[in-house]
């Protein structure tokens, strides 16, 4: 894995921005709530853009960012819908976070960080443990640097632990005779050389794929960390794994990792490892501009999120809960068409279908809700034998005026409602829902 080192420099830029919101070169962009960034590192964020909005001919395959114009001010790069954190070569950091909301405003910036992590802990890459925010200085460090912060508290007890050893197989052309002489080696390499031997044997060492895994990590957190406090932490960590190498092989080395219970003091590490080498939850971007990415959609944040606090509000044997079902095609004959609703709610008396918006509402006719939406949601219901499908909104300041419950009736046995999510509410944002289903799915008042 070939990450270059940042530019540790006092000059680092670090910028916290929310979804939708924009950067610009112009100073007095600020003064119309635009982030300034110097014009150098502006430059190099807008090549970076140019360079992957062209690649392999995508029309746009650098969804998080896009650039435009605005009279008076110049050039403007916008975030979209991705949160996370964005590393430049330079140093330069740029956090993205969602915006939520909580007792009728917009949250802080320490909440929302809070919510988000809250939220990120229900994508089955993020390794769910809980930990105090408060000892993880939240309100100084990004998100990325909040994630390593966590990866180095577990490491660090493991070291205190002691690291784990195990017998493995040695074969080289060594100076002593040990094991197993491998004669056909021993004659081919050896025939001038008598003072060495081609043997083989076990040895018993800390240099075994889950230490390795975890080298390879530290290693790369301390190209990528923003937080230099983080970097001499995982230094003083290195020293504890002098004798381990760095992993040459990743797919291998993780192959041979061992789950049994005498590993128990790995695991939740090992999946930080493979967070941060694994690139299944980055967004893949090339550029000479960018470090490294650590950043999610936050429609399947969302989603996911909305899934795994149903499962607890649901908890009965007798309710199935099905995420991103393909039971159903639009079409029968030809088999076309996929339908992929986002959840499906199963019971005994009835079926109940799902699907998170991770969009905002207003107060216009029809509350701004897309027709497209509508003609899914109608399909789902129909498909799945469904009488209500739900569409799942965040809650925002402006749906507060609405003062009765948003329904379509079909007038042929199908329903859609709509439901606001307070997501500062935690849990407690599906009571009313929860109850609902409830009684749909299980006949439940």
């Amino acid at each position: 894995m070939n990450i270059p080192f940042l530019n540790k420099s006092s000059k680092n830029t670090k910028i916290t921005l929310k979804e939708y919101g924009s950067m610009c070169k112009n100073p007095e962009g600020i003064a119309f709530g635009y982030q300034y960034l110097s014009e150098s590192v502006f430059d190099r964020l807008e090549q970076f853009i140019l360079e992957n909005k062209v690649r392999k001919g995508d029309a746009e395959p650098s969804e998080f960012m896009v650039l435009s114009s605005r009279r008076g001010i110049g050039k403007v790069i916008s975030a979209k819908n991705h949160v996370g954190v964005f590393a430049m070569k330079d140093g330069t950091q740029i956090e993205i976070l969602p915006k939520l909301y909580t007792q009728g405003r917009e949250s802080s910036e320490i909440d929302t960080k809070k919510m988000l992590i809250h939220m990120l802990r229900s994508i089955k890459d993020i390794p769910n443990k809980n930990f105090r925010l408060t000892s993880l200085q939240a309100e100084k460090n990004h998100v990325l640097d909040i994630f390593i912060r966590m990866f180095i508290e577990e490491v660090s007890l493991l070291v205190k632990r002691g690291l784990k050893s195990d017998y493995r197989e040695h074969c080289d052309n060594d100076f002593f005779y040990k094991g197993k002489l491998q004669v056909a080696q021993h004659i081919k390499r050896n025939a001038g050389h008598k003072e060495r031997f081609y043997v083989e044997y076990d040895s018993y060492s800390i240099n075994r794929p889950e230490n390795r895994l975890i080298k390879t990590t530290i290693e790369l957190l301390m190209k990528i960390t923003g937080s230099m406090g983080n970097q001499k932490e995982l230094y003083t960590l290195l020293a504890a794994f002098d004798n381990v190498e760095t992993t040459k092989h990743l797919v291998q080395d993780w192959a041979c990792i061992s789950t049994d219970r005498m590993m128990k003091d790995y695991l939740t590490i090992l999946d930080w490892c493979r967070l941060f080498l694994s690139g299944q939850s980055f967004t893949p971007f090339k550029g000479d501009s960018y470090a490294y990415a650590l950043l999610f959609p936050m429609e399947k944040v969302y989603e996911q999120y909305v899934v795994r606090m149903l499962r607890r509000a649901l908890a009965s044997p007798l309710v199935q809960i099905k995420a991103q079902d393909r039971t159903y095609r639009l079409f029968n004959n030809p088999a076309r068409f996929q339908l992929q609703p986002d959840i499906v709610v199963q019971g005994p008396t009835g079926i109940v279908v799902l699907d998170t918006k991770w969009k905002r509402l207003t107060i216009a006719p029809d509350y701004g809700i897309s027709q497209a939406d509508m003609y899914q949601a109608y399909a789902y219901g129909k498909k799945y034998g469904a009488s209500q499908v739900y569409l799942l909104y965040p809650w925002t300041p402006e749906v507060s005026e609405i003062e009765q419950a948003i329904r379509y009736e079909s007038g042929d046995g199908m329903e859609v409602r709509i439901a606001f999510l307070d997501l500062s509410l935690g849990q407690a944002c599906l009571n009313d829902l929860s109850t609902a289903l409830m009684h749909t799915v299980l006949g439940h008042n």
